[in-house]
């Protein structure tokens, strides 16, 4: 089984990512400014923070994958893409890295264009470039380590939890839809298709959409 580190373990994504890490039988690491009381039972809770990558890249000795689920808002926001960019330069070749970006950056349709540039709303236009930023600069970047990008569904987040069906489909660099143009996926099966990649690389050094 992989020691695999979640960074915002206890944001919404994260946590169900650490949950099924945790199912699967992983040694998983939750990585959070603060721990939370509602913890994860055979999880191990950390403090750290992004923005001190010397102090985190510490805390991740022996890792084998570092799965970022931060968002870049409040306090985070513009700080995101420079620091995963700089722990993405010092982390040991060994460990993959898989970053949970927004929807904004995949397509609308095969070519393009973007899901930002099709009527996205303004608001969340920030959070979408900066995630839009990491993945050009891993995409950019030729030191050969392995890593991940996962979009997920329009629809995802606390807003909308839905629950777990244990399926979810790939799209590609495409926005997953279904049979009425509504994109969504449930966070238990957001962490599904996160940890099938983990466990079963299809998407090495890509990005990929999750949906239903």
């Amino acid at each position: 089984m992989a020691l695999i580190a979640v960074l915002g373990g206890t944001g919404y994504a994260g946590r169900h990512i650490v949950s099924e890490a945790v199912a699967r039988g992983h040694n998983v690491l939750a990585v959070s400014r603060s721990v939370a009381a509602d913890r994860v039972e055979g999880a191990t809770y950390v403090e750290g923070t992004l923005l001190d990558v010397p102090g985190l890249v510490a805390q991740l000795e022996g890792v084998d994958v570092v799965v970022s689920a931060i968002s870049p808002r409040g306090e985070m926001a513009g700080q995101v893409r420079p620091n995963l960019e700089a722990l993405n330069a010092v982390l040991p070749e060994s460990v993959r890295l898989g970053v949970i970006g927004g929807a904004g950056g995949s397509l609308v349709a095969p070519g393009g264009p973007r899901v930002i540039d099709a009527g996205f709303p303004e608001e969340f236009k920030a959070e979408a470039l900066e995630m839009i930023g990491v993945l050009d600069d891993l995409q950019a970047e030729d030191q050969g380590r392995d890593w991940f990008f996962i979009h997920p569904a329009g629809g995802f987040g606390a807003f909308n939890p839905g629950e777990r069906t244990g399926t979810y489909r790939d799209g590609g660099d495409v926005i997953v839809t279904d049979a009425d143009g509504e994109s969504f996926i449930s966070g238990a099966d957001f962490a599904i298709a996160v940890l099938d990649e983990i466990e079963n690389p299809r998407h090495v050094r890509e990005r990929f959409t999750v949906g239903y």
